[in-house]
Formats: C-alpha cells, structure tokens, sequence
C-alpha cells in the first residue's frame, strides 16, 4: 500500500509513533519513510506537538488525604461485618455475653456512622474529582488546533524551524529546533509565498525559542510554500519585500482532518 495515497493511515501511524507504541520493525520503517517524505514528518512532529500539550494540562498531585480515609473506614466497616458474620455462626450455648442487646447495639452504631462517614468522604471526593474534570475540560477546550504545519529547512535540508498554524487563535507559532541565531542587529522575517504574487511578510521573529505571530486564515490559505529572510534589526518597512538572503524555506502542509 501507498501511505502516501492514504493520509488516514499516515495520521494514524504519526500517532501511534509519538505515542511510542509504534515498536520493533513497524517503527524503523516509518522512521525510513519519515527520511523521505516531509508530509509524514510533518505529521509526527504535529502528534509531538499535540501530547506535549496534553501532557501539560495535568500536574502530577498527591492523592489527597479524603482518598485514604474513605479506604479506611470502608477497611473497617468490613472487618465489623466480617466480625458479625463470624459471631452468628456461633453456637448458642457458646454464645454466652456475645448475645447482649446492649453490645449489638453499639456495633449497629458504630457500623452506620462508619457508612455515613465513607458517604460523607465519598462525596467531598466527587466534587473534588468533578472540579478537577471541569478545569481539564475547559483547558482541553482551550488546546490550540493545528490546520497547518511546515518544517523550515536550510540549504542542507537540516530542519530549523517548526511552524504551525492554529485557525481557532490566529496564531502562527514558530519553534526554532535548529542552531542558527541570527545577529543583535539582524531580524529573521517570515514570508508567505503566494503563486503568482510578491511575496507577503507574516511578521518578524523575536529572539525566544518559541514565537507566535497573529495571522488570519486567508494568511494561510492557498499559499504552498513560507520562507525566512535575514534583514535588518526590526525586519523590512511595511509593502516592501525581503532584501536579505533566504535562509530558510519550506511546504507549507494542510494536516489530515
């Protein structure tokens, strides 16, 4: 099969390798077709990008103090039905003072507050549990989406920059995963390469190792290809083009939906 001609089947496979359970063979052979195929790199590195995200949503807590104190009143209320159980298999005669109303009694009492007390802890765990699903709810909500992606190359076709394109935010963010900084007073500038037209600067890059830009969709559609310019501190006046070198170009690829 062609997983070329299967961008299902590429999804799948990206996902699969970022998660780590593409093992053995099945993952040298993506890692081989990944080499030569930039749409399939694409694709694992947006799978990264995606559970790096998820993977932040949730800090790693201690359980908290109810969850121990529900398990020990449940413990102890069964070892009483345990003892219960045990002492009405007890032959009468031998029974003796086990039988007394007033010890019945406060076992009956001592068994049902320990029922209310495991309800009563068993609800606070819920609110707890349900506040703590609410606030990963809204921050999933909140995850960016991702409807394109480009990996930026030099003239050696080493990867430098990983760009993607959230719809949702208007937001183009660029992770440098490359060496290259450029100069105190030099700027890298970001260029859409529209068929047929001049090309159409999406910003100048800051120095951080993450930079996001606001872009609208129309930046993006339709544009196959983004370069990266080197120009003066600050980037070039507003309606010019790029004056200094390319550095850094790259296909610009819808991911698979």
């Amino acid at each position: 099969m062609n997983i070329q001609n299967n961008p299902s089947l590429m999804d799948q496979l990206a996902a699969s390798y970022a998660l780590g359970t593409l093992r053995g063979g099945a993952r040298r052979r993506f890692e081989t077709l990944a080499r030569d195929n930039a749409t399939l790199r694409a694709a694992a590195l947006v799978w990264q990008s995606r559970l790096a995200s998820v993977a932040e949503l949730q800090p790693q807590v201690a359980p908290s103090p109810a969850v121990w104190k529900r398990i020990e009143n449940l413990v102890r209320a069964d070892k009483e039905a345990r003892a219960m159980q045990a002492a009405s298999n007890v032959a009468p005669a031998a029974a003796g003072w086990w039988a007394s109303l007033g010890l019945w009694r406060g076992a009956s009492a001592a068994g049902a507050l320990a029922a209310v007390a495991a309800v009563v802890v068993g609800l606070n765990v819920n609110s707890r549990l349900g506040g703590q699903v609410s606030e990963l709810s809204a921050r999933l909500t909140a995850t960016p989406e991702i409807e394109y992606v480009a990996v930026l190359t030099d003239d050696k076709a080493s990867a430098s920059l990983l760009v993607t394109f959230d719809p949702k935010n208007k937001t183009l963010v660029l992770k440098r995963v490359g060496g290259f900084r450029e100069q105190p007073d030099k700027s890298l500038e970001l260029w859409a390469l529209p068929p047929g037209a001049a090309p159409k600067s999406l910003g100048v890059l800051g120095a951080d190792p993450v930079i996001r830009l606001t872009a609208a969709g129309t930046d993006m559609r339709q544009v196959p290809a983004l370069a990266i310019s080197l120009e003066p501190r600050g980037g070039v006046p507003p309606g010019s083009g790029p004056t200094g070198p390319i550095l850094f170009k790259g296909a610009l690829i819808e991911t698979p939906k």
